[in-house]
């Protein structure tokens, strides 16, 4: 079962990168709902408007982590958008009879991080 869950999560990641719109919408059950720092519990509808085309954008994942744990996937990835942008991000996906929930997503940094090693970046930026 936390096989499939992983593979679930997996697979909602490589529609995005495949720009494979009707893959995700099997992936995402009637119900999901989506959170970020920019968006507080969209709803499905919501999410395809606002967030799907950022798939044109994304060209890979690769996962740092993908952890099953109960009916929930921690996530975390290192992205790569089309023009070479890289990123890092982590997401808590919920998962129930084979299909996404809930999407929490954290952002993170981008790659290289701005800051040097050791060091840290100025807050007032």
């Amino acid at each position: 079962m936390a096989k499939d869950m992983a593979e679930v999560a997996r697979a909602t990641y490589e529609a995005y990168v495949a720009k494979d719109r009707a893959a995700i919408e099997l992936l995402i059950a009637e119900d999901f709902h989506f959170t970020s720092p920019l968006d507080n519990r969209i709803d499905r509808a919501a999410y395809f408007e606002r967030c799907w085309p950022n798939s044109r954008s994304i060209a890979g994942f690769e996962f740092i982590h993908l952890v099953p744990a109960g009916d929930k996937v921690f996530v975390t990835y290192e992205g790569r958008s089309t023009d070479g942008h890289r990123f890092r991000n982590t997401e808590i996906l919920t998962i129930r009879n084979g299909k996404v929930t809930d999407a929490e997503v954290y952002f993170g940094w981008s790659i290289p991080h701005k800051a040097a090693p050791g060091g840290f970046t100025d807050s007032t930026e």
